[in-house]
């Protein structure tokens, strides 16, 4: 496991230290960090365009990154991917990750979309990465409780197209050799097992269909997270370090009443400050030999960003381990198959 690294997207501003991708980089070295995750529709911080095109302006952005002391772990396109499948629904509101001349045309938002992940997966090679982070955007998402009860065939139908509109994608980043990592997260048609499971057997087991591991998710879903990786670890290539909380009242539960994030029972909070086991998560990750990145995503309702950053990188250095190379008991073994013979009674 490579870390600790955090992800841009919640700091970007127009306000130095957070204007440009510099001056952030070399904020969040000077706060511990190794590694930045670039979220791809910042544009103070890549020209996603220009990158999938030219090698050279993907060397001045690595460049960037490791003079501030950091390098890139990986490109971001969660607003871009949730713009590859919206329901009506949400257009108005999802109007608002798409170019202004796109506002108000679904379609060409689509479009456009689809053609953003296309461009992730040429600059993600150009910038020698191996995986990638998405949402996967949702067509069921207003039918998620089954009242008024759903018509027959409505949830197959819905991943039956989210399938057909990931499948090229999932193609294009299988031929520039980069797996596509599925954020698991409510709003999302993929927000639990089970739903990631309905997609797969839709792109029929793509190989870079995968996800991107964020236990803050799970907890507000009252999911069980270690479970999760014992059941996934083989497809988790991505992990989002960040804590959240449930505590349940009488008066409200997992879907929290319509109140915003302070008053709700499920809160996303700064690292150490929820209930998440992220000991046990870093065990099992370490145990299945996860290779990735440990990247910090902040949010919380409470703490100021800056500080739940300063205070990131050291928690994260602290959880990861270094795997063992060899066993604990190693200096009381050894390998004769004539005594372990003797000891079976065999001779």
């Amino acid at each position: 496991m490579k870390g600790p690294a955090v992800f841009l997207a919640q700091f970007m501003s127009d306000a130095a230290p957070f204007d440009t991708l510099a001056s952030a980089a070399r904020w969040m070295a000077d706060a511990g960090y190794v590694g930045v995750q670039i979220p791809t529709w910042d544009s103070r911080c890549i020209d996603l365009a220009k990158a999938a095109e030219s090698q050279d302006y993907c060397d001045e952005l690595a460049g960037i990154c490791r003079e501030a002391g950091v390098e890139i772990t990986e490109l971001s396109t969660h607003l871009q991917g949730q713009l590859v499948a919206v329901h009506p629904a949400y257009d108005v509101a999802f109007d608002a990750f798409a170019p202004d001349a796109l506002k108000g045309k679904p379609a060409e938002r689509q479009q456009w979309a689809v053609a953003q992940l296309h461009l992730a997966a040429k600059a993600s090679r150009r910038l020698g990465l191996d995986a990638h982070a998405t949402f996967s955007g949702a067509l069921a998402w207003p039918y998620l409780y089954p009242w008024p009860q759903r018509p027959a065939g409505l949830v197959e139908e819905a991943f039956g197209e989210l399938a057909k509109r990931w499948r090229p994608i999932l193609d294009a980043f299988d031929g520039q050799g980069v797996d596509l990592a599925y954020e698991i997260h409510p709003g999302e048609d993929l927000h639990d097992g089970v739903t990631f499971e309905r997609f797969l057997a839709g792109v029929d087991n793509h190989p870079r269909a995968n996800i991107l591991y964020d236990p803050s998710h799970y907890v507000l879903q009252a999911l069980d997270y270690l479970a999760f990786i014992d059941i996934y670890h083989e497809r988790i290539k991505m992990f989002h370090v960040k804590d959240a909380e449930l505590n349940p009242t009488g008066r409200s539960g997992v879907y929290g009443g319509f109140q915003d994030w302070v008053d709700r029972p499920g809160r996303f909070r700064s690292l150490g400050d929820g209930q998440v086991d992220f000991g046990g998560i870093f065990s099992k990750l370490t145990q299945y030999g996860y290779e990735g990145w440990a990247v910090l995503e902040w949010e919380c309702c409470l703490k100021h960003p800056e500080d739940g950053a300063r205070e990131g990188a050291p928690f994260i250095a602290a959880h990861m381990i270094r795997r063992a190379d060899k066993a604990f008991d190693d200096f009381a073994g050894g390998s004769d198959p004539g005594l372990n013979r003797k000891l079976l009674g065999l001779g």
